[in-house]
């Protein structure tokens, strides 16, 4: 690997370690404040506002702009959202901000990874990435969970700071305050981040143009029979597993008892199995080889299922470890098969842009609807199984799909298959 990629898996792993560590914050920080119950589910959603609004335009911004700028500033975003957080605003406009630098960050982050590595190398890239992502959500979740805990946020409470008033009166407002240093951390690393020899693509400054030529890739993208089954797939997985982990917590409270400082490290079990999973993936899968994890899916869902069934922890912990192995599994190649075949089509942050419009809009309209159903009384045993029947069915007309696709179209997926075995730039 190239030495600037080491670079941007530092920056990757701060802004994640943040964002999943303010996850759990802004938990606490609803509950503690008396707020409506499904104002908790409402988050995951409010984090993908931006991702669907801003589509059309961050991923031509990416390509306009390098990319290590483009972080930075996605971070400094993040920081506001952060702060807005901390001194006032309401916890949900807050972490929409904070989606918004998220919207921003993506694009770049996945973008510079195909400008910076050949083909050949993407699977392995993306497994160390999203490993890597999946060891900050643990460990951004399990902080998130401690930082909100009555020993930690007790000592924090107990600085005193000579002549000035921090306003900072509670757990969850003290665990926000370190937060944002990890922010600042992410930023710092961006800095570092060379510039490539990709060539930058003009912004065109006519909102509407923007608007068709990003309609016009997610066409490209969905009418192109490799990218239609990756992107079907990824953004079946991160919709769902973008509610789960809200859904985890209530499913600990309900099952086992558990406070939301209990409940993060469950949340992080199912991403030591994801970890795992990611890795695997990119040391046995090649790009070519893809689409044969796409029965993993229909698998993935009927285990969510199985959760209703298991009420002893011991038990628990083992099952969301295979779990989330799964999805790690799972989504790794089709990830990268997504990635090449956006880049191949249409340039790097353009098609990230589209893989992002497409997943956020999963997880806004999964976290709509399980936030509409939590205001009218449903259960988090009852979100499991809408959500386990989904993944499942879906997934199975995805290979169903796919199946269709290798009769009909066979020398059109064999010449794709054959770009993806020797493509070098």
């Amino acid at each position: 690997m190239k030495k600037g990629f080491y670079t941007i898996m530092s920056a990757q792993f701060f802004s994640s370690l943040a964002d999943n560590a303010l996850l759990v914050a802004a938990i606490e920080l609803l509950k503690s404040s008396g707020a409506p119950t499904w104002h908790v589910p409402a988050l995951s959603p409010m984090f993908a506002l931006f991702y669907v609004v801003l589509a059309p335009f961050v991923g031509a911004f990416a390509d306009a702009v390098p990319k290590g700028k483009v972080m930075f500033v996605s971070n400094a975003i993040k920081v506001i959202g952060c702060l807005l957080m901390l001194f006032g605003g309401h916890p949900l406009l807050a972490y929409a901000i904070v989606g918004l630098g998220a919207a921003a960050y993506s694009p770049a982050k996945y973008g510079i990874l195909t400008e910076l590595l050949p083909a050949s190398q993407l699977v392995k890239a993306n497994g160390w990435i999203e490993g890597l992502t999946i060891l900050s959500i643990i460990l951004g979740i399990l902080l998130g969970g401690q930082l909100v805990g009555q020993r930690i946020s007790g000592q924090l409470l107990a600085l005193d700071f000579p002549l000035i008033d921090t306003g900072i009166n509670t757990p969850p407002e003290a665990a926000i305050s370190l937060i944002v240093f990890l922010y600042v951390a992410a930023a710092l690393f961006n800095l570092k981040i060379p510039r490539t020899d990709a060539p930058l693509q003009p912004l065109d400054r006519n909102l509407l143009a923007l608007v068709r030529d990003f309609s016009n890739c997610n066409a490209r993208l969905w009418s192109d029979k490799l990218g239609q089954i990756s992107l079907a797939t990824t953004t079946l997985f991160w919709g769902v597993s973008g509610n789960l982990r809200v859904i985890v917590f209530a499913w600990a409270a309900a099952a086992l008892g558990y406070t939301t400082t209990q409940a993060s490290s469950l949340v992080g079990v199912v991403a030591i199995g994801t970890a795992a999973g990611a890795v695997i993936a990119s040391l046995r899968c090649r790009l070519d080889q893809a689409t044969g994890v796409i029965p993993l899916g229909t698998a993935m869902g009927v285990l969510v299922i199985g959760l209703n069934f298991i009420g002893d922890v011991r038990v628990a912990a083992p099952f969301l470890v295979l779990l989330g192995a799964i999805g790690g599994f799972l989504v790794v190649p089709m990830n990268a098969l997504l990635q090449h075949r956006g880049h191949n089509l249409m340039g790097a942050g353009r098609s990230i842009a589209v893989q992002n419009f497409n997943e956020q809009a999963c997880i806004l309209g999964l976290g709509a609807f399980y936030a509409g159903m939590t205001k009218f009384g449903l259960s988090a045993f009852g979100a499991i199984t809408i959500f386990g029947v989904f993944v499942a069915g879906t997934m199975e007309l995805i290979r169903r799909w796919h199946r269709s696709n290798c009769v009909k179209h066979k020398e059109e997926l064999d010449h794709l298959l054959a770009i993806a075995r020797t493509d070098k730039h």
